[in-house]
């Protein structure tokens, strides 16, 4: 018996791009800070390492606690053991080379 109520499965590529894809989630900058930002849950405008390995789990990315606690280590400049917006930029570097994420002009 066939299943009747699976959605479309084109209607769930909402990104579709023809042409090559190298597997990457593609996003701006701006989008990036948006979406770690849904993941300081004290909203003190810091992200923890737990707070990053939330949003690695979330990439569905293996080892989280690992990556996180390495991309704490890599973006983290004053050593205070979270990643404040003066160091964003050093965390979506991080992201692009293990998180198969891609920052867009």
């Amino acid at each position: 018996m066939p299943i009747t109520n699976y959605p479309n499965p084109k209607a769930i590529v909402t990104n579709y791009k023809p042409g090559p894809y190298d597997g990457k989630r593609e996003m701006t900058m701006d989008q990036f800070k948006e979406w770690i930002k849904q993941f300081d849950g004290d909203a003190d405008g810091r992200i923890s390492r737990d707070e990053l390995k939330e949003a690695i789990r979330s990439t569905r990315a293996w080892f989280p606690g690992w990556k996180a606690n390495r991309g704490v280590k890599a973006a983290d400049a004053n050593r205070d053991g979270f990643i404040d917006n003066s160091e964003i930029t050093a965390l979506m570097e991080f992201a692009e080379k293990n998180l198969s994420i891609k920052i867009m002009p």
